[in-house]
């Protein structure tokens, strides 16, 4: 799976232990361009400025991935979906936003107990960390 977001994202734990705990690999862009990338994201996207220049750069960057053998490209970061989507993309995009305030939802509305640890809603064997 392609992951693109700020460099910390794409290069922190949080998505490469959920991945290869369902033995998925990520895949992110080189450093370079992973400094572009967050460049754009907080000087552009945060700033509400969205430019062909920005959306191409973000193509690039799936192009690179899907060269790389992903499947697909996690947008990891708020501000992405507001530029990039399944139209625009050479790859299926799975939105990150989406899919977790779909998931809060879900887990909102269902009647189970939601259980803790150490201050953490704990998944307590129901998901996978």
């Amino acid at each position: 799976m392609g992951l693109l977001g700020t460099k910390w994202t794409m290069t922190g734990p949080v998505y490469e232990r959920a991945l290869a705990a369902h033995s998925m690999e990520r895949l992110v862009p080189d450093k370079s361009m992973r400094l572009e990338l967050n460049a754009a994201i907080f000087d552009e996207l945060c700033q509400g400025r969205f430019t062909d220049a920005t959306t191409k750069l973000f193509q690039h960057a799936i192009d690179g991935l899907k060269d790389q053998g992903a499947e697909c490209v996690i947008l990891g970061c708020t501000e992405i979906p507001l530029i990039i989507n399944d139209e625009n993309s050479a790859l299926p995009v799975l939105d990150s936003t989406r899919l977790l305030a779909r998931h809060a939802v879900a887990e909102a509305l269902d009647d189970h107990a939601i259980a803790s640890e150490a201050g953490w809603i704990s998944a307590q064997g129901r998901y996978s960390s």
